[in-house]
């Protein structure tokens, strides 16, 4: 492409190869969350027996309503979305069949068969969640940390269930599989005792972790949050209980952008976790004025967070994931649109002269390191983009959309 040509001489004035940018880009895999597909519905019989505790706005036409649906659904986003992926399940998505039903303390690999054989086809890997929330064993917005034994017992047995699942996708796909724990626990009122659900919380997590697995192919992660609905005055699993607990027993931290305080920066907390772990987990989202997990933009905190990586040398540390759900756009189009956006991000960090800069931040010349940070904003970045998504035969710029219009004409609206 002759914009390319012109835009790789520009940045190769100041020592950016985009060649090397677009090749590095092409093997950062990102974990595509099913879960935007049928607005966190999932596949067990009782899937609405939970209602409250995950929120899902909009009425758009087409949810997936089927393991068949869900999956044309994901493999058209795919075909859109360049660069390499992975599929994100929670355990909510068992697929059962003939009648079979197994509550999620009885889960098996079995039961997600249908999810390896359509990722082993895509020539993907497989990451994993146990599903706390929106089934009856939630009781009082607790789980691991109730205390009634019967509610804990039933979610240990889930997390080790869990456990078992993601490393038979690791064995079967040969991807690590990232495994997820995040529970709902808390309270809408201020607690009079914060302590000892903190403590069941943790000796329920540290009876899963007595199910064996293999630590090179299963990444244990521990996701924290600030609030949410019905937990806005305590949170079992703040974030410093999660960096606590997972520094202790080896496990990785997980941050979602989206739960923590507004004013807080995830792209900061990288580089204060990278001396003591060796991996980091993201969520990556968007929220608005609070944990509203609204569809990425291509925004200065997602741009943040992917010079974070960058610049710190983290592309091998950092497993990088979507959460987010939006049901009042195209499904797809919200998948694609957020994908697209994270790796124009990470694109955006690969095209930056971090060497350069940190030179100019040590010699204190922050004059210069300023000026020549927001002058970046304005270099030919979009004919790197262009020339990437070439390469990866897929569509460019806005034509991905008329993919998806033919798609809705043709498939979605006739699921209404």
């Amino acid at each position: 492409m002759k914009n390319y040509k012109s835009a790789k001489v520009e940045y190769a004035k100041y020592g950016v190869d985009t060649d090397a940018a677009i090749d590095i880009l092409s093997k950062i895999p990102i974990s595509l969350h099913c879960w935007q597909g049928d607005d966190v519905m999932g596949f067990e019989p009782a899937a609405d027996s939970g209602k409250g505790q995950i929120v899902t706005t909009g009425s758009y036409i087409g949810r997936a309503r089927n393991p068949e649906e869900l999956m044309a659904d994901i493999e058209k986003a795919l075909s859109l979305i360049p660069g390499k992926k992975k599929l994100n399940l929670h355990a909510s998505y068992a697929i059962f069949k003939d009648g079979e039903y197994a509550d999620r303390d009885m889960l098996e690999p079995k039961h997600f068969e249908p999810w390896l054989k359509f990722c082993k086809k895509k020539r993907i890997g497989i990451d994993f969640n146990p599903t706390f929330f929106s089934h009856p064993m939630v009781k009082d917005n607790l789980t691991l940390s109730s205390p009634d034994k019967k509610v804990r017992d039933f979610w240990i047995r889930h997390g080790k269930a869990c456990i078992r699942i993601a490393e038979y996708f690791a064995k079967n796909t040969g991807v690590e599989c990232v495994l997820n724990f995040w529970i709902p626990d808390g309270y809408k009122e201020t607690p009079a005792d914060r302590l000892s659900p903190r403590l069941r919380y943790q000796q329920a997590l540290d009876e899963i972790l007595t199910e064996p697995y293999d630590k090179s192919k299963v990444y244990i992660t521990l996701e924290p949050k600030l609030f949410g609905i019905g937990l806005e005055s305590y949170t079992v699993g703040s974030p410093e209980f999660c960096l606590s607990y997972a520094h202790s027993r080896g496990l990785t931290p997980l941050m979602d952008n989206g739960h923590y305080h507004p004013t807080e920066s995830v792209a900061d907390k990288i580089s204060a976790l990278a001396p003591f772990y060796e991996k980091i987990a993201l969520h990556i989202t968007r929220g608005v004025r609070w944990d509203s997990d609204h569809v990425i933009r291509f925004d200065d905190e997602t741009k943040e967070i992917a010079k974070e990586i960058v610049s710190c040398d983290c592309l091998d540390k950092v497993f990088i994931a979507m959460d987010y759900f939006d049901s009042s756009i195209n499904r797809i189009a919200a998948w694609v649109l957020g994908s697209r956006n994270l790796q124009k991000a990470l694109l955006y960090a690969l095209l930056l002269p971090h060497k350069k800069l940190s030179e100019l931040q040590d010699e204190a010349n922050f004059t210069k390191m300023f000026v020549m940070d927001e002058e970046f904003k304005t270099f030919p970045f979009n004919d790197v983009w262009d020339e990437y998504c070439e390469r990866e035969n897929v569509e460019l710029s806005m034509n991905w959309l008329r993919e998806i219009d033919i798609y809705e004409s043709e498939v979605l609206d006739k699921r209404n």
